[in-house]
């Protein structure tokens, strides 16, 4: 009696570990394409961070560029101011010693 009860114990155990093994997951895909979809998942996933990190890029690059010109354009525009002032100054200073010569 008791080795068939033992029996009926195992083949109970095997009906549900072999029911549980064959049952398909929820959306009825296999675990085999479950992990095929989600490499092709991270694949898409890989390939939108890599243009999205390179379309940042090519932003920050274009306004590195813009602001360095624009730093270019401020220098030229100051080396200029600079140059009259001392222009000016030495003008001036030629005008007063040319005063203080006639006088």
């Amino acid at each position: 009696m008791n080795k068939l009860l033992v029996a009926l114990g195992l083949a109970a155990t095997v009906a549900l570990v072999g029911c549980n093994k064959d049952k398909a997951p929820e959306t009825g895909a296999t675990t085999g394409e479950h992990l095929e979809n989600a490499a092709d998942q991270a694949g898409h996933d890989i390939a939108n961070a890599t243009s999205e990190a390179a379309t940042a890029t090519a932003v920050a690059t274009e306004n590195a560029a813009d602001a360095t010109a624009q730093a270019a354009h401020d220098t030229k525009e100051a080396a200029k101011d600079v140059t009259a002032e001392a222009a000016g100054a030495v003008e001036q200073g030629a005008a007063n010693v040319k005063e203080k010569a006639q006088q």
